[in-house]
């Protein structure tokens, strides 16, 4: 059965990497529940110990205190069960959410960097804190207590890698024709130039800003190829 996440996917868009939150992270957010059914476990005990109307009132407390733990412990493991963290050749895509969802995602392209923090155990059990940067240095999405977040973040650069690298492939050329013998040789035929939609052209332009801001092509070049990218509209 497809998930949530799944139906979000945009035509040629295929999952790199699926996670979610690393099942420590369910246990503290079942801290709560947990304790409220140890504590009705200890009335169990103690009741044995009172009778009469004390002994039913105990009775019914526990029975609440038993069934509001487990439904509790049940819907915590339902939402962490529906969480979705996915890395696709396009972009990074979180839901979060049972019934009602929330999906955020982040254009592999719009992504300067990512900060990964994880302490000891983290990198015991393989999770951590990552926090997604944009170009203007501001943190889009936190993913908290994220299962195999070295991995998770590695994908996501290589994936960002490989798009940037499709916009600074050069345009192919159309092949050369042989001129005829008499006649003196024709001069070599311009590229041809191909028309762009103006999603491609947005996206080309990101990924050139990004290489401008990175220091690894000059302003003028960035100029001169943003003129261009902008004449094939």
């Amino acid at each position: 059965m497809a998930r949530y996440a799944d139906r979000l996917l945009s035509q040629g868009e295929d999952v790199v990497l699926r996670t979610r939150q690393h099942w420590l992270a369910l246990l503290v957010r079942a801290a709560q529940p947990i304790l409220l059914f140890i504590a009705g476990l200890v009335l169990l005990f103690l009741s044995q110990y009172v009778s009469g109307t004390v002994h039913d009132v105990v009775g019914y407390v526990v029975i609440g205190a038993i069934v509001i733990s487990l439904l509790w412990l049940a819907r915590i493991y339902v939402s962490w069960y529906s969480e979705d963290y996915l890395v696709t050749n396009r972009r990074v895509i979180k839901v979060e959410g049972i019934i009602n969802k929330r999906s955020a995602d982040s254009s592999l392209e719009k992504i300067n960097d990512a900060v990964l923090e994880q302490d000891l155990l983290g990198r015991l059990l393989n999770y951590g804190d990552l926090d997604i940067l944009t170009a203007a240095d501001v943190a889009v999405d936190r993913y908290r207590m994220l299962n195999r977040a070295p991995e998770f973040k590695r994908q996501m650069l290589n994936q960002k890698h490989d798009l940037e690298g499709e916009f600074s492939r050069p345009l192919p050329s159309p092949p050369l024709r042989s001129a005829p013998a008499a006649p003196p040789p024709a001069a070599p035929a311009a590229p041809a130039r191909r028309e762009m939609t103006a999603d491609e052209v947005t996206r080309a332009l990101a990924g050139l800003a990004d290489l401008r801001d990175r220091g690894a092509i000059s302003p003028e070049d960035y100029e001169a190829k943003k003129s261009d990218l902008l004449s094939r509209l």
